[in-house]
């Protein structure tokens, strides 16, 4: 049995397990039952009625979010000709070509996104194997496939997060950090919930929105009312 640390019983006695909070509240209420040294990540779990075994049932996508992420993202691209001046103006992190892929092909991974030109995917199929079980293969749904290097790289800069639902149907997006304001988390917030709710797949049936939970890395989750996170969303 996993034990629990005193902090964590104490933080959970501030929220009501049985109860389904508003968007605003339940904000406030993650916010003020972080409790570790660091600055943790504010989390939402969205549990939905599809199922992802079917391809049109995936739910799958990126967004920026208006208030950042609170994290510098690392970014490489993956180009050739006179597109490796345009990264690197744009402030690509690292850019290459061949290099670069065989760089990755011999560990290196210290990079958080990878945006590739179109006319190098094939090359970079050597290291699929690497990137994609790690959520790093460049996907031109995802936007990180693409001529517009400097476009995708200002995105990512800005704090483009990509979701996808797991095998359960479960898509887990972070929204910010505990030193973001209440107003921050609700502008991001409301940014991912209509970019979910807008997925949504046609084939789904039944309830899209099962369940919501707000939490930060440490802190208890915090049940929200879907009706008025769709609500906020509009």
């Amino acid at each position: 049995m996993k034990k629990v640390s005193p902090k964590y019983k104490e933080a959970a006695k501030k929220v009501d397990s049985t109860k389904l909070y508003s968007v605003a509240e339940a904000v406030a209420l993650a916010k003020s039952s972080a409790y570790a040294k660091f600055d943790e990540t504010v989390d939402l779990a969205f549990r939905l009625g599809i199922d992802p075994r079917h391809a049109d049932q995936m739910v799958r996508g990126a967004i920026v979010m208006p208030a950042g992420t609170g994290k510098k993202t690392t970014v490489v691209v993956i180009t050739a000709g006179e597109k490796l001046a345009e990264a690197e103006k744009a402030g690509a992190d690292f850019v290459g070509g061949d290099d670069i892929i065989n760089k990755i092909a011999g560990g290196w991974m210290e990079f958080d996104r990878v945006i590739a030109t179109p006319d190098m995917m094939g090359k970079i199929g050597k290291i699929a194997r690497v990137l994609g079980p790690r959520g790093l293969m460049p996907n031109p749904k995802l936007g990180t496939v693409t001529t517009d290097v400097a476009k995708a790289i200002a995105e990512q800069k800005a704090g483009k997060v990509e979701y996808r639902a797991d095998k359960t149907g479960i898509v887990h997006v972070p929204i910010g950090k505990k030193s973001f304001t209440e107003a921050q988390l609700m502008d991001n917030f409301k940014a991912v919930c209509g970019a979910i709710l807008r997925a949504k797949p046609a084939s789904a049936k039944g309830t899209y929105v099962k369940s919501l939970t707000i939490s930060t890395t440490m802190g208890p989750g915090v049940k929200i009312d879907a009706n008025d996170a769709s609500t906020v969303s509009l």
